[in-house]
C-alpha cells in the first residue's frame, strides 16, 4: 500500500507528514502489510493539468467511474506512477 507524504516545497515535513506517518502505521499495525510513503508534492497540481485531465478522460472511457471532479484520483495515479519509477522508495513492514 501506499501513502503519500505531503512534504513542503522546500523538502521539509509539514504538520501533515505525522497525520499521514500514524495513518502509515495505523493500516500496517491492522492488516500487517506494507506501506511505502510517496512524496506527494505537486501531485494535484499536476492532475489539474489540463493536458492530465483530457489524457484520464481518454483512457478507458466509460469503464472507470471517476468522480465529478477527479482531481483526487488523478494525483493518485500520479502518486503511484512516482513509486513505480523510483524504485528507491521502500516499502516498511
Amino acid at each position: 500500500m501506499l501513502v503519500g507524504l505531503p512534504l513542503n516545497m522546500d523538502g521539509s515535513e509539514s504538520d501533515f507528514c505525522l497525520r499521514a506517518r500514524k495513518f502509515a502505521r495505523r493500516i500496517h499495525g491492522k492488516f500487517g502489510i506494507k506501506v511505502g510513503m510517496v512524496d506527494e508534492r505537486l501531485s494535484s497540481f499536476e492532475a489539474k493539468n489540463p493536458n492530465q485531465l483530457k489524457h484520464q478522460k481518454n483512457i478507458r472511457h466509460g469503464q472507470i467511474n471517476y468522480r465529478e471532479n477527479p482531481i483526487d484520483d488523478l494525483a493518485a495515479v500520479i502518486i503511484l506512477q512516482t513509486w513505480l519509477s523510483d524504485q528507491t522508495i521502500s516499502m516498511e513492514p
